[in-house]
């Protein structure tokens, strides 16, 4: 593959790339001090309104710093969206930029508050997955977002685990929470740890892929400042996936990242898509479904038996799958099917009519989802198939594969987290970790960084979701986006037949 590091695919200047990376680093500094001023300290004063946000104390500096640093931040990772001068050069100022929030309060939701509650609450006996934090007698429900306060939580056994020893060991909330963005900071640094394996497996520039999966601000101010579990499980799913891509057929390596991925499923149940996308990645030799079976039993045995394991050794058995259900209680216009659903309501109250449509908008993208992953899963396995057929130089064909079967993964995480019915900005940080490092093509990678960057100014410091402010705009603009893209689909399908 030569080096794919030494030369980018568009010219990055010294002074352009010192530019993106101070302008960054700047951008980070004012998103923190935002968050000291105004950000989801636990006795801050959660307000519903951005007239109260603006008449808070140092309202105008909070929103201030907190917009002028999300522009300078999302604007230099955009700047740089083609590539990084270097590998070296991504890593070191993608770190730069993490360091600040680092020592930031929680920005940009209140989240590690219900995962200290729900900690709190399994190690004093209680199941988090039975009653919310609130029923459960938390000492810090009054820090925890009132939408989730009578919520059981949607999260698998083994972050409950992580959550209820960060509690043990922290000694009370302050502690609960520095040992949870630990937890965190050590995800984003075991998937910073495994990027480059991926990367040059699919036969992707380091450079890119990690400047686009690290440096992007949802990375920063979400899973590093905010401290979701969503990088520790990002971390583990990266690092199963790297083992597969670089021994598969083996049975130790399988039974490993087999365990690797259960405990991913066990800390957040959306990396379940991606099992049988490393199904594939487990194959070794020519795809058959013999083969499949003999190297990819081996692997889902492992993922069953570590889910089986958390579960029992939590004490909390199979409860877990029943909270899942609640995640979709929050209805906002970031989420497509929520939005048309919104819509159509709108619609309906023109005719003098209720139609109450966003459950069943939602019911018919789950069905949609399940027939997407289905449809992404046949098209990775048939084109693995060809390759069998296919004589190329070892090389190309050491690359297609992973590219393949890491390119299906990332586009059906992309898939749950578009038509899931609930969307938050950080969510978007796993399609974006796999895409980044399975698209070969710089000018294809601008579909799924623009929304991250859209993602990326959805929320303010203290919490708020802008989506609140936006319902009926946003709704509207979201289903038009929806029909502009379902159109361009449909016309496409005929054109790709034609080749």
């Amino acid at each position: 593959m030569g080096e794919p590091d030494a030369v980018p695919d568009g010219p990055v200047g010294p002074v352009a790339a010192a530019v993106a990376r101070y302008a960054g680093l700047a951008g980070a500094v004012l998103l923190t001090i935002a968050g000291w001023l105004g950000g989801a300290l636990p006795d801050a004063p959660l307000r519903t309104t951005l007239a109260g946000l603006w008449h808070a104390a140092y309202g105008p500096w909070t929103l201030g710093c907190w917009l002028v640093g999300t522009g300078l931040l999302v604007g230099a990772w955009w700047s740089l969206r083609w590539g990084a001068p270097s590998g070296r050069w991504a890593y070191l100022t993608a770190g730069l930029w993490l360091l600040p929030p680092l020592f930031a309060p929680p920005l940009g939701s209140r989240d590690v508050y219900s995962y200290a509650c729900q900690g709190w609450s399994w190690t004093h006996g209680v199941s988090p997955y039975q009653v919310g934090v609130a029923a459960a007698g938390c000492p810090w429900t009054d820090a925890v977002s009132p939408i989730w306060r009578d919520t059981p939580a949607p999260y698998g056994p083994f972050f409950v685990l992580l959550a209820g020893l960060a509690v043990l060991a922290g000694g009370g909330l302050v502690g609960a929470l520095v040992l949870l963005r630990v937890v965190a900071v050590a995800g984003v640094l075991l998937a910073a740890l495994c990027l480059p394996g991926l990367a040059r497996a699919a036969g992707v520039p380091t450079r890119r892929a990690a400047w686009l999966a690290l440096a992007c601000p949802l990375v920063g101010v979400h899973l590093v400042a905010g401290a979701h579990n969503d990088a520790v499980g990002l971390g583990l799913m990266l690092l199963g996936l790297l083992v597969l891509v670089r021994y598969p057929g083996k049975p130790r390596a399988l039974v490993v990242a087999g365990v690797v991925l259960g405990l991913a499923v066990a800390v957040k149940a959306v990396a379940v898509v991606v099992l049988p996308f490393a199904a594939l990645a487990a194959v070794l030799g020519r795809y058959t479904w013999r083969a499949l079976l003999r190297d990819g039993g081996w692997h889902a045995g492992a993922v069953l038996a570590t889910l089986l394991v958390t579960s029992l050794a939590t004490g909390l058995r199979l409860e877990w799958v029943e909270g899942l259900a609640h995640s979709g209680d929050s209805q906002q216009w970031t989420s497509p099917p929520t939005a048309v659903g919104f819509v159509v309501d709108y619609a309906g109250a023109l005719l003098g009519r209720k139609p109450h449509a966003v459950p069943g908008v939602r019911l018919a993208a789950l069905v949609l989802l399940a027939v997407l992953l289905v449809a992404l899963w046949w098209w990775a396995w048939t084109a693995l198939r060809r390759l069998n057929e296919v004589r190329q130089r070892v090389i190309q064909m050491a690359s297609a594969r992973p590219r393949v079967t890491l390119l299906g993964a990332g586009l059906a995480l992309a898939a749950t987290v578009l038509l899931a019915p609930v969307f938050h900005p950080w969510y978007a940080t796993w399609p974006l970790a796999l895409l980044a490092v399975a698209t070969r093509s710089p000018a294809r990678a601008v579909w799924f960084v623009a929304p991250c960057a859209v993602a990326s100014v959805l929320t303010l410091p203290d919490g708020t979701n802008l989506a609140r402010f936006t319902k009926a705009p946003g709704a509207v603009l979201m289903t038009a986006l929806v029909v502009v893209v379902a159109v361009r689909l449909v016309r496409a399908v005929p054109a790709r037949r034609a080749r």
